[in-house]
């Protein structure tokens, strides 16, 4: 019975150490990386008039990617001989510039394409076009490409994809929807 007890305990101890040193390295593993839920921000008019070119050349924002630290300011020493001492200011917050798009600005009339994969939004001109927003559905994954005649949005789930792609090289923009 003494026997059985002691396999039994060390057995315990085993496992019990097993589980630890497996939970310790998946947390160390774990404890750099983002999870964050893809975010779908709201679009206002004026959102859109104003801030569409500058949000079309920057690279699409990855949920699991983190935005890199700002640089922080080189600080000098004060001097010794300072009776007080004022708390220092806050670092200033540094905003992106905007840079202006190279293709023709679209005129505004804003028009919304649903699917099964999501739901994509464009500004479509009279020579032109630009992404307003692109909304995957639950369950569905998102990937967009640009060039200056035409964006592709490509909602994908497993073998599924649905692609909603806008052209304008021979034309006003024109969309076609097509599912594969």
């Amino acid at each position: 019975m003494r026997r059985g007890l002691v396999h039994v305990l060390a057995w315990l101890l085993a496992t019990g150490a097993a589980v630890t040193l497996s939970w310790w390295g998946v947390h160390t593993v774990m404890a750099g990386t983002a999870y964050d839920p893809p975010r779908a921000l709201p679009i206002t008019a004026a959102d859109a008039a104003a801030g569409t070119a500058a949000r079309e050349s920057q690279p699409p924002a990855s949920s699991t990617r983190r935005p890199a630290p700002a640089p922080s300011p080189s600080r000098t020493p004060a001097p010794a001989s300072t009776p007080s001492r004022e708390p220092s200011p806050p670092p200033p917050t540094r905003t992106p510039a905007r840079t202006p798009s190279p293709s023709p600005t679209p005129s505004g009339r804003i028009k919304s394409y649903d699917t099964a994969g999501g739901r994509a939004v464009f500004d479509l001109g009279p020579a032109a076009a630009s992404l307003v927003s692109a909304t995957p559905a639950a369950g569905w994954s998102m990937q967009m490409w640009k060039t200056p005649t035409w964006i592709r949005v490509e909602f994908a789930s497993g073998a599924d994809r649905v692609s909603v792609f806008c052209t304008w090289h021979d034309g006003p923009p024109r969309v076609e929807i097509g599912t594969y």
